[in-house]
C-alpha cells in the first residue's frame, strides 16, 4: 500500500510540474492589434473575438488590444510598423501586401471571384497558404484570411448605370498601382488616399467617390456624404490577417498554438457575420436615402472587356504560372 502512495504521489508530482511547465510556456504580453474599420464594422467584431479567444485560451496572460479606425495610421503604416515590430497583428486587404510580396497582387484581380465560396477554397488552400508563408521574409508572418467583401462604387454626383458612366468621376482607391490603373482604365480619375483620410476628402468634395463593401460604406458613414451606390462588386477582397515575424519569433510553442487556434476560430465567426452584414447594410444604407443602382448584365460585360488590359498588365508582372495557378484552384469549385 505504502509502495503504491509513493508511485501516486510521484505520478501526482509529475503532472503538477508539467502543468507548471505549460503555465511558464505562456508569459504576460499585450499585443497591439490596428485595423481600418470602425467599432461594429465585421472586422472588428472579428478582431474582439480573436482578443476574447486569446485571453480565454491563455489564462488572460496574452492580452489584445484593439486599435480600429486607423487609429494608428493607415495600411502601409501599419505594416510598416508590424516590420518593425512596433505594432503586433494587423488585418488588411490582402492585395496591398503587393508592395511585400507581389503575388498578392492577385487577389485584387477585378471580376475574379463569382462567389465567397470560391474565394474560400483559394485562400485557405495550398495557394493561399502558399502566398502566406511569403511573408516570413518580409518580417511578417500570415495566420488567415478574414472577409471583406464585394466592392461596390459610390459617388455624390449622379448614379452610375452604364459602364461609360463611371467616366470623369474623381474616385478615391486604396493605395495599390492595380486599383489606380483599374479606375484609371474605366475612365475616372483614380485617387489614391489612406482610408483614415477618406470621410473628410468625401465631406469637402476633394474626391466625388468611393469604393468598398457595403459594410465599410454603412460602418464609415458615408451615406452621409454619397448619394449613389453602384452595385458593380468588380472586386472581392479576402483580407490578410498577419502578425509581426519579430514579435512571432519570440513566442514560445505554446503561445503560437494559443494565437494560431485562437486565428483560425476569429476566421470562422467573422467571415460568417461579414457575410450576414452584407445584405443588410445594402437595407440599412438605402433606408438612409442612398441610391442603389444594379448594373445590367450587358454593361457587367462591357466592364469586364475593358478591365482585360489591367489584368494582361499584372499577369505579367505577377507572373503568368502564378496566374495559371489560381485560375485552376478557381475551376476546381466551379466544375
Amino acid at each position: 500500500m505504502k509502495r503504491l502512495n509513493f508511485i501516486a504521489t510521484l505520478v501526482a508530482a509529475a503532472a503538477l510540474g508539467a502543468t507548471g511547465l505549460a503555465g511558464a510556456q505562456v508569459k504576460e504580453r499585450t499585443i497591439k492589434f490596428a485595423f481600418q474599420n470602425q467599432t461594429g464594422h465585421p472586422q472588428a467584431q472579428g478582431a474582439q473575438k480573436f482578443a476574447e479567444l486569446v485571453a480565454q485560451k491563455s489564462g488572460n496572460k496574452l492580452s489584445v488590444k484593439l486599435f480600429p479606425g486607423g487609429t494608428l495610421g493607415g495600411d502601409l503604416q501599419t505594416v510598416s510598423a508590424l516590420q518593425g515590430g512596433t505594432v503586433e497583428m494587423t488585418v488588411l486587404n490582402a492585395g496591398i501586401l503587393a508592395a511585400q510580396v507581389k503575388e498578392f497582387a492577385v487577389y485584387d484581380f477585378p471580376f475574379l471571384f463569382g462567389n465567397a465560396k470560391e474565394a474560400d477554397a483559394v485562400t485557405d488552400g495550398a495557394f493561399g497558404k502558399k502566398l502566406l508563408a511569403k511573408l516570413d521574409e518580409k518580417q511578417m508572418h500570415g495566420l488567415g484570411y478574414w472577409d471583406l467583401g464585394f466592392r461596390n462604387l459610390t459617388n455624390s454626383r449622379r448614379a452610375v448605370a452604364k459602364a461609360d458612366d463611371i467616366a470623369g468621376l474623381k474616385v478615391r482607391v486604396i493605395q495599390s498601382p492595380i486599383y489606380i490603373d483599374l479606375f484609371n482604365t474605366l475612365g475616372a480619375n483614380a485617387t489614391p488616399m489612406p482610408f483614415p483620410e477618406l470621410y473628410p476628402a468625401l465631406e469637402q468634395r476633394v474626391v466625388d467617390g468611393q469604393e468598398n463593401p457595403n459594410t465599410v460604406i454603412l460602418s464609415s458613414r458615408f451615406a452621409e456624404v454619397q448619394k449613389h451606390l453602384t452595385e458593380t462588386r468588380h472586386i472581392y477582397n479576402p483580407q490578410a490577417l498577419i502578425i509581426s515575424k519579430k514579435f512571432w519569433d519570440q513566442l514560445s510553442a505554446e503561445e503560437k498554438k494559443i494565437i494560431g487556434e485562437a486565428a483560425d476560430e476569429a476566421t470562422a465567426f467573422q467571415r460568417g457575420v461579414s457575410r450576414g452584414a452584407a445584405d443588410s447594410a445594402l437595407a440599412a444604407l438605402k433606408k438612409a436615402g442612398v441610391t442603389v443602382t444594379e448594373l445590367p448584365p450587358a454593361e457587367v460585360a462591357k466592364l469586364r472587356e475593358k478591365v482585360k488590359p489591367v489584368i494582361d498588365k499584372y499577369t505579367a508582372s505577377v507572373g503568368e504560372a502564378t496566374v495559371k495557378e489560381l485560375m485552376a484552384e478557381i475551376s476546381k469549385v466551379r466544375n
